[in-house]
């Protein structure tokens, strides 16, 4: 009986002191937005509906200010890595899907102050 309680008190201590994680990683954030990809280097009307949907699964995603931090981190990374995006088109993505996030979509974004 006495090993169950220290296991149990074990297992306790392990739960409380695990590191918690972002539930959004840059894999999804990426994933979600490679349809916007094109429309962001060369515009257009409207971006494609892949896109949208995308844009609308990641922000349903992050529902906590921890997810909106690191796909915010995550859009800036991106950002940074593929060559020929439009700022004005970047940063007017959300609204065209219909969609309003806490932050402009930029490599200048301070994510730290994103709630």
């Amino acid at each position: 009986m006495a090993a169950l309680k220290l296991a149990c008190a074990l297992l306790l201590c392990i739960l409380v002191t695990a590191p918690v994680t972002n539930a959004i990683t840059c894999g999804q954030v990426t994933g979600s937005l490679a349809p916007c990809i094109p429309f962001l280097r060369f515009g257009g009307r409207f971006p494609p509906p892949a896109c949208c949907n995308g844009v609308r699964s990641l922000n349903g995603a992050a529902r906590t200010t921890p997810d909106r931090q690191a796909a915010c981190n995550c859009l800036k990374q991106a950002y940074r890595s593929i060559r020929g995006i439009r700022a004005n088109v970047a940063a007017a993505l959300p609204g065209q899907c219909g969609v309003r996030i806490p932050y402009k979509i930029s490599p200048n974004t301070d994510c730290s102050r994103v709630r």
